[in-house]
């Protein structure tokens, strides 16, 4: 690779410090110096992009040199340091001093017999490396030879495939007999069970029971005859597991057995099903239940070894909001990590073994992108030396799965778009926001209705600006996530939900000027739903939903921001997503079950059901007379207007108000000036892909 100096310098700049950012400020010294005079931002700018060039990097999806906007460059690839070479001199080995030998005369040793003992160690040394040198060239040549790109093949075209949602510990797989995929789709706000034909991607819905609510497949019975299906409507992470059979009949539910994910047995005749932190294996009809193994996190994509020797699953973290894959042998012996510090923090999840058990297939993310991997199994003179990658984008790839005849893989590819829409004014139908917030994903308005802060979709960078969209200024930027924000009742400071990379979900707060993240307490676990009360002097908060984290226990906490003092609120045992109403008379939360909106009267101190809808995301209107929410159990996800304390009801909108806009998702996220929803529409076309891996 050929560089011109100041590229040069540039790298050697950033691999002085692998991971961590270099300033701007920085660089300019090791670059130019301070004696120098030079036009830098633009210097700057052709220096990286003439190392970007050489090194084959983006800067929209960046593999080597990250850049941090207004901060600097971060050099992101692993990089490890390589062993100075040895020099002739220093390789020259210094012979053991022995002592005096006596003096042995030629009569003793004959030439002859010299030269022949010395030919024959030549002989046999020649021998032996010859033979070494046809076993590993054996070897090489049964290695299949790693070839890039793997040609992807598009399967489905609706457009409508439901994607994975780990935050949730919602992991939609497919599964396939070799002929038909078996995969989840939205439908109207709402998933279903689809069958589409691998060889052209006709598809047809796969009619279930209505119990079984959002389905997900948990794996396809070794004979191709049956699915393993869980609901992912519920709130409650262990939900009925049903047994679909895939040529008729009726699905027939396993009795006595609750599960968030189950696999077939090797035999076809029994099921692993993960409950909790234990993976019990049970009969078809639920009896006999027998305990397997004890995780230490909830176990999801449990996928049998081809020889039925190994178990390999998924295992997230729900403190750290991370995913790692396991193995343990058959008889529940031996489990431990696979990849461990492959990826910081661990991402990878949902593996499948091709049919050969010669590869294990599984999604990673690696600088800011999903993409499938494959790892090569057997003898180490058969392994390769890490992971081989099989996609590169330009899509998300995720949840591959096998096809029991050959070496096809079938994943999901998602092009993940997000728009905000606004409710036109006495009006059921909604209209892209102002044209300053038509690149954010998420928008929060202050109270006096002047400021609106959002999330920047491409990047998810935290910007505040005027409604009119002058006076913009950065709050936060990347690896940062965001998930709400709220206004303190002055203006000046907003209360974060963020987490970084392999940390927590936790409450930051942060000065509406800009300035340093200031964590709202020192603990190691999940903090969510931050809001202010009126005077701004404390907040509420909650945790996460068993959904996101069902170690912890849940209730709603207050904390005095002077005194630093928090503590609970009576009876908010079980209950999550705290609101305060804006003239602080009211709190609402969530139950667990997401079937009841609670109501607390702060003076009082009761509990009250203001309605037994599902309930999700609830907003304060403006004079705290009315809350609105999203009823994400019935079809069209409707969002309800309901009256405080009175409960009256009534509805505002379903997605079908959303046309022309072709959102296959959506979600309430706030209310504009004038009580106006706001929703996140989804417009992302997500389809079935394929790869052989025999395609060189």
């Amino acid at each position: 690779m050929r560089l011109q100096s100041q590229p040069f310098k540039l790298l050697v700049a950033l691999l002085k410090q692998p991971g961590e950012i270099v300033t701007r400020e920085e660089l300019q010294q090791q670059l130019w110096g301070a004696d120098t005079s030079v036009d830098f931002d633009h210097s700057l700018g052709i220096a990286v992009t003439k190392l970007r060039e050489a090194l084959g990097d983006s800067a929209n999806n960046p593999r080597f040199v990250e850049t941090l906007p207004k901060r600097g460059y971060r050099f992101v690839a692993p990089v490890k340091a390589a062993e100075p070479p040895v020099s002739p001199a220093e390789a020259i080995i210094p012979l053991k001093q022995e002592a005096p030998a006596t003096t042995t005369t030629p009569e003793e040793v004959h030439p002859a017999a010299t030269d022949r003992r010395a030919s024959r160690f030549y002989i046999s040394l020649s021998i032996a490396l010859a033979t070494v040198c046809v076993f590993l060239g054996t070897v090489l040549l049964a290695r299949p030879v790693s070839r890039k790109p793997y040609r992807v093949k598009q399967i489905t075209h609706s457009g409508h495939v439901l994607t994975n949602d780990t935050e949730v510990e919602g992991f939609s797989s497919s599964a396939g007999d070799g002929t038909r995929l078996y995969f989840s789709q939205v439908d109207n706000g709402n998933p279903v069970l689809e069958v589409a034909l691998a060889a052209n991607g006709e598809e047809s819905q796969f009619h279930l029971p209505p119990e079984i609510g959002a389905p997900l497949i948990g794996s396809l019975s070794p004979d191709g005859s049956n699915l393993i299906v869980h609901s992912h409507l519920q709130a409650d992470p262990e939900q009925p597991i049903w047994i679909v059979p895939t040529l008729g009949g009726d699905a027939r539910r396993v009795p006595n057995v609750l599960a968030h994910d189950a696999t077939w047995m090797p035999d076809g005749h029994s099921l692993l099903v993960a409950s909790g932190n234990n993976l019990t294996i049970v009969r078809a009809d639920g009896s006999v239940a027998h305990k397997f193994l004890t995780t230490n996190g909830l176990a999801f994509w449990l996928r049998w070894s081809p020889d039925g020797r190994r178990l390999r699953f998924t295992l997230r973290d729900p403190n750290r909001q991370t995913s790692a894959l396991w193995e343990v042998a058959a008889d529940g012996s031996n489990p431990h990590p696979l990849l461990a510090g492959w990826s910081v923090p661990a991402s990878e999840c949902c593996g499948s073994w091709t049919p050969d058990g010669k590869d294990f297939v599984f999604q990673s993310r690696h600088n800011g992108h999903t993409d499938i991997w494959a790892q090569r199994e057997g003898p180490w003179y058969l392994k390769d030396s890490g992971p081989r990658q099989i996609t590169n984008g330009p899509l998300a790839y995720e949840a591959p799965s096998t096809s029991p005849r050959n070496n096809t893989v079938y994943f999901i590819g998602v092009n993940s778009q997000i728009e905000l829409l606004g409710a036109l004014p006495k009006s059921a139908r909604f209209m892209p926001l102002d044209r300053n917030l038509s690149n954010a994903a998420l928008a929060e308005y202050s109270p006096d209705g002047k400021w609106v802060a959002w999330l920047n979709a491409s990047d998810a960078s935290l910007w505040r600006s005027r409604t009119d969209g002058s006076e913009r200024v950065e709050l936060t930027t990347p690896p940062l996530t965001i998930f709400s924000m709220r206004w303190s009742p002055d203006d000046k400071r907003l209360a974060l939900m963020a987490k970084e990379p392999g940390m927590p979900w936790k409450v930051y707060f942060v000065d509406s000027e800009g300035g340093k993240l200031t964590p709202a307490f020192n603990e190691d676990r999940n903090e969510a739903d931050p809001d202010w009360s009126p005077d701004g002097q404390s907040m509420v908060f909650g945790r996460l939903p068993d959904r996101m984290d069902s170690v912890q226990p849940k209730a709603i906490y207050s904390l005095n921001l002077k005194t630093h003092e928090v503590t609970g609120i009576p009876g908010s045992t079980g209950l999550f997503s705290p609101r305060l109403s804006p003239d602080g008379r009211y709190l609402a939360a969530i139950r667990l079950d997401q079937k009841a909106l609670m109501l607390f009267d702060r003076a009082a101190q009761r509990w009250t059901i203001l309605t037994t809808h599902g309930v999700g995301d609830p907003v304060w209107s403006h004079d705290s007379r009315a809350l609105y929410f999203q009823d994400f159990l019935e079809t069209g996800k409707p969002i309800y207007r309901i009256g405080v304390p009175d409960g009256r009801l009534e509805q505002v909108a379903i997605i079908g108000n959303l046309r022309p806009i072709a959102a296959t998702d959506y979600r309430l996220v706030g209310l504009a000036p004038g009580d106006l929803p706001i929703v996140s529409a989804r417009t992302s076309t997500v389809n079935l892909y394929s790869v052989d891996l025999n395609e060189r």
